[in-house]
């Protein structure tokens, strides 16, 4: 059986990694102002450059169920199934319309990920590996939803206005953090975005702090792979956690930035470490 691997754009992975891993995406729609863009097409330089002009946050759309249809009809020309990894339901509604959609499909399986970005792409390169190995497309959705709840989702902000105009932090949350400098740790658990840990300081040093007491806090990694990915990030500062993480002994570290889509609601020097707490799986 030929299985064709799916995502919507927020998976957030490279043309690179993407052909590599014979993933497949639809992408979210970006309205800045009245041009309309698709995912992929904006860049996180061209988001902050628009937000910093008009003190609005562009809006984004999810993929719809005619747009779906339209996806998995190409992708069954070529595959016997497909499985859609999607942006967490509790996130979006893309996964809602993706599940409907593939009811009117007896082969193709749509996973709520419960995860945003390159959380996603954990879960598709698992994927990967288990259709090299020959397993079914149920088998693999099986073991794939099966390590969901293991999924390390986090990054730290070094602002949070882009989340206040999203409407995910008060203006008095907004105010105090500027004022006191603090850099916040925002969580992904069972499928929503919520505050974690607190640093204050430069956000050199914030990323480092972070990075060690996420490996500290979730301490039974798969090493196989591990994701850097940032908005805005500098090469000082990725090279600074790529460190960390090498020390740590992760094997396969892919730096990636975040998708426009992801960098309207986190914005600027926003940078985060997504592995799979579940042990080895080679």
């Amino acid at each position: 059986m030929k299985i064709a691997l799916s995502a919507e754009s927020t998976i957030d992975l490279p043309a690179n990694l993407l052909q590599e891993y014979d993933i497949h995406t639809t992408p979210f729609t970006i309205l800045l102002g009245d041009e309309v863009k698709l995912d992929g097409e904006v860049t996180c330089p061209q988001i902050v450059e628009y937000v910093n002009k008009t003190g609005v946050l562009p809006k984004t759309s999810a993929v719809n169920q005619f747009q779906f249809k339209e996806h998995f009809d190409n992708l069954l020309k070529d595959y016997d199934a497909v499985i859609h990894f999607s942006l967490s339901s509790e996130i979006s509604v893309a996964c809602h319309n993706a599940k409907t959609c593939a009811e009117d499909y007896d082969n193709v399986y749509v996973v709520d990920t419960r995860t945003l970005s390159t959380g996603i792409a954990l879960l598709a390169i698992y994927a990967s590996k288990l259709i090299k190995k020959g397993l079914d497309a149920k088998t693999i959705v099986e073991m794939c939803t099966a390590r969901i709840p293991h999924l390390q989702v986090s990054f730290v902000l070094a602002r949070l206005d882009y989340l206040h105009k999203g409407g995910r932090c008060s203006a008095l949350s907004c105010f105090g953090a500027n004022l006191l400098k603090l850099r916040l740790q925002i969580l992904v658990k069972d499928g929503k975005m919520g505050p974690s840990n607190k640093y204050r300081g430069n956000m050199d040093k914030c990323i480092v702090s972070y990075v060690n007491d996420t490996l500290q806090k979730f301490d039974n990694p798969d090493k196989s792979e591990i994701f850097i990915t940032s908005t805005t990030a500098s090469e000082a500062q990725i090279q600074s956690v790529k460190e960390i993480l090498e020390a740590h002994g992760f094997k396969h570290i892919m730096v990636t930035n975040a998708g426009g889509t992801i960098t309207s609601h986190c914005g600027e020097d926003c940078l985060g470490i997504l592995y799979l707490n579940d042990g080895d799986h080679e």
